[in-house]
């Protein structure tokens, strides 16, 4: 779940991208400062620190960052350490993958399945539901062998479950129907 906050942060740091049509170099840029700040648990313990003053935090940012970021991305970082939000970071950078993905016209899931699926039957999967949800469907596939066999798929709050394991739960309760 996204945070309101987050996700207002993320909508004025998207709309800073249309105006200079930046998005998709922001969000990389956003991604990777994500990725770096989760891979130094003490670099992400400095930025969210109460006890590190807003000004300390912004020249940390500035000699970390100054030299890779634009300066949008910067001056946003630098806003973040003054708002003290800093830790929306992760949140602000999901926010903003889905309005990217909502402007591309993407619709991201998750193919559950018990074995690995082949590069060809996860193409053709993502080929017949991007005619159904007229859109760009990309899924990640996930092995779960509790699935049995079939394929559950998650995209965004819906969920089609055509597994082994769901037909044979419903078999279940039917039976429990009758003989009751």
């Amino acid at each position: 779940m996204i945070n309101i906050v987050a996700s207002r942060y993320a909508e004025a740091l998207f709309q800073v991208g249309e105006d200079s049509k930046s998005t998709e170099k922001l969000y990389n840029e956003l991604k990777a400062v994500v990725d770096i700040i989760n891979e130094n648990k003490e670099f992400a313990n400095i930025l969210k620190s109460p006890i590190v003053s807003k000004d300390d935090k912004k020249d940390l940012i500035s000699n970390v960052f100054g030299s890779q970021l634009n300066k949008e991305m910067l001056n946003f970082m630098k806003i973040l350490a003054d708002k003290d939000r800093l830790s929306l970071i992760t949140g602000i950078a999901e926010a903003f993958k889905a309005l990217l993905n909502d402007k591309n016209n993407i619709l991201e899931g998750m193919a559950v399945t018990a074995v690995p699926m082949e590069g060809k039957e996860l193409e053709d999967l993502q080929a017949k539901l991007s005619t159904k949800y007229n859109k760009t469907v990309i899924l990640k596939n996930e092995v779960d062998e509790s699935v049995l066999g079939g394929v559950l798929v998650r995209l965004g709050n819906e969920e089609i479950d055509g597994t082994v394991k769901n037909r044979l739960d419903k078999m279940k309760e039917q039976l429990s129907q009758v003989i009751s």
